[in-house]
């Protein structure tokens, strides 16, 4: 395996690594911490919620920043091929995720860390915050799928060249148009 194979190759598990990781958080979240919204008060609200937050905010911003640059030259590399597309989802649903976070959801991180005193307000910011948070995760989701078609795609490739029959499935794979730079 040449050199930049290897780098292409620990591109996509880059950011397969960061795809399973917004995965991984937001299910967290929808499995383990919603459940438990209706329990939350404005008197414990913040501890459990505001520095996770703050936090997550911080380490993710980072992170979507080193997906849309790996998922960009993954679909540049794979340019020539049917493989372009998973890149291109995945980019497609980061920049929509982000955008989301950054119109929906950050205004409800800022007031609730800023201290909400009124019950009424806090059942309604938590409820609006889980709606958006799901589609979130939604789109996580689909950025995960994406990656995991491409490592799938790949392997059955790789398996099963151009030409040769499947015959489990009595199909056969078309051929490949491949050139990489």
């Amino acid at each position: 395996m040449k050199r930049g194979d290897l780098l292409h190759l620990g591109n996509a598990c880059l950011l397969f690594l960061c795809v399973s990781m917004y995965l991984g958080t937001g299910w967290s979240l929808v499995l383990f911490s919603f459940p438990i919204a209706s329990q939350l008060t404005v008197d414990n609200y913040f501890l459990q919620f505001v520095p996770q937050v703050q936090a997550a905010t911080r380490f993710f911003t980072g992170m979507t920043l080193v997906m849309l640059l790996s998922s960009l030259v993954l679909a540049w590399r794979e340019r020539r091929t049917s493989l372009r597309w998973y890149p291109l989802m995945v980019l497609l649903a980061v920049v929509v995720a982000t955008l989301l976070t950054r119109i929906f959801i950050f205004p409800y991180n800022a007031e609730m860390a800023s201290g909400i005193t009124s019950p009424e307000r806090l059942t309604e910011v938590l409820g609006a915050w889980m709606r958006m948070n799901r589609v979130r995760v939604g789109l996580w989701t689909v950025q995960w799928v994406s990656m995991l078609g491409y490592f799938v795609h790949r392997l059955l490739r790789a398996e099963h060249p151009a030409g040769k029959r499947w015959p489990r499935f009595g199909l056969s794979v078309p051929p490949r148009r491949e050139v990489h730079a």
